[in-house]
């Protein structure tokens, strides 16, 4: 049970537009025969196709491959989880960033700049295997702490420019959402589920508390994720401590503070068939309290007919939560392995990209590899701590949903 006073949150710095001051030419390596450092960022400007061909190279050298599909495009999906198409509009996305401001220490024994698609196959990489950075180096022939550069570059960039794959849909989009939900679960002006996964962590002694101690033992930040009807996060909330309940996450997310001013699940209302109005929801689990715009199953022994079909359809709406958690966990395993002493400001940022790379995925209409097992569940060993909490009207609002769907069924 989380205590009165607020635990604090990973903090996440505010990124403005003011680049990165260059070094200068006395703390870049140069080879003398290059020219200048401005001019081989030029070079960065065409697409770099060597690198592909080396990495493979490295897989064969180092045994690894034994897996690896022999069909070239499904490897490439296998190590970095997307076609080579969305790959590449990765790399336009972060082109101009990692061109204008890279970090110091990426120039080879050539003198030459790692390339866009380099470093972005070495952040991906990371992110999608979640393996040490020492190893990435390795598949690359570059070391951790180049490693470790890239990543971060890539994530910064990814964090302010890649922000319009995660936006709340406009009343258009939300219309369809609204239409598929319905034609699926049958539940009349639902928008969507929630749900939320811990991403465990391992912690310095200085920094270890409570707070950040979860029910499981484990030091853990959640992720907390609103989803459509195609598994899209349109809403995330991440940075806080894992020992909070999901409850109380709930209510310190700007997502609830809106939907309680009125300020989202605002649209048009449906009209049941006795005339009772069933505004905007989304539905979650039996952790989540039940609100005028959260719709969780009804709870206890003897059931009524309407409460069991209420609850059979609304977990059919819930599931795209708990799926829509298992895929980047199961994609970007970097969330569901024990990130080592991760920085709590940075944290955030990486789980953020994660959730972009999801949605990009998605919104260019790629798929992953069916053989890419994803987890059974996206919070394996942590148990539903119930919440008790019923708003009065959230509660007249179930029930009227409950007996709308009896007539929703003998229309359709």
């Amino acid at each position: 049970m989380a205590t009165g006073k607020k635990p604090k949150k990973g903090k996440r710095k505010i990124r403005g537009s003011k680049k990165a001051k260059t070094k200068g030419p006395s703390k870049v390596k140069r080879a003398k025969s290059r020219g200048t450092l401005a001019a081989r960022r030029a070079d960065l400007r065409g697409p770099d196709t060597e690198w592909w061909d080396a990495f493979l190279s490295k897989q064969d050298e180092s045994g690894g491959s034994a897996a690896v599909p022999s069909d070239e495009e499904e490897a490439f999906r296998y190590f970095f989880r997307t076609s080579r198409t969305t790959f590449d509009y990765i790399c336009s996305i972060v082109r101009d960033d990692l061109i204008s401001m890279p970090p110091s220490g990426l120039i080879n024994i050539e003198g030459r700049l790692l390339s866009v698609e380099k470093q972005v196959a070495i952040a991906m990489r990371r992110l999608a295997s979640g393996d040490p950075q020492v190893n990435i180096g390795a598949s690359f022939g570059v070391g951790q702490s180049t490693v470790s550069q890239v990543t971060w570059r890539f994530i910064e960039s990814m964090e302010e420019r890649a922000r319009h794959h995660l936006v709340w849909p406009d009343q258009e989009r939300m219309e369809d959402i609204k239409a598929k939900l319905e034609a699926v679960s049958g539940l009349p002006n639902c928008c969507g589920a929630i749900d939320a996964t811990h991403i465990t962590m391992t912690l310095p002694a200085v920094d270890s508390s409570e707070d950040w101690c979860d029910p499981a033992k484990n030091y853990s930040m959640f992720l907390q994720g609103v989803v459509d009807d195609e598994m899209r996060f349109i809403d995330i909330v991440t940075g806080w401590p894992g020992g909070l309940t999901v409850s109380r996450l709930l209510e310190y997310s700007g997502f609830y503070k809106l939907c309680e001013a009125g300020n989202r699940l605002n649209g048009p209302v449906r009209v049941s068939g006795d005339d009772a109005e069933i505004r905007e929801f989304i539905v979650g689990d039996i952790c989540y309290p039940l609100l005028p715009w959260l719709m969780t199953p009804f709870q206890g022994k003897n059931l009524s007919t309407p409460m069991v079909n209420f609850n059979a359809r609304q977990k059919d709406a819930k599931m795209l939560g708990t799926r829509a958690l298992a895929r980047p966990k199961g994609s970007w395993r970097i969330l569901d392995k024990v990130i080592w002493r991760p920085a709590k400001d940075k944290l955030p940022s990486i789980i953020l990209v994660c959730c972009l790379l999801h949605n990009i995925i998605l919104d260019r209409k790629d798929e992953l590899l069916p053989h890419i097992q994803l987890p059974e569940h996206h919070d394996t060993g942590y148990n539903i701590k119930k919440c008790k909490q019923e708003n009065p009207i959230g509660k007249v609002m179930r029930d009227t949903i409950a007996g709308h769907l009896p007539i929703y069924e003998a229309k359709s």
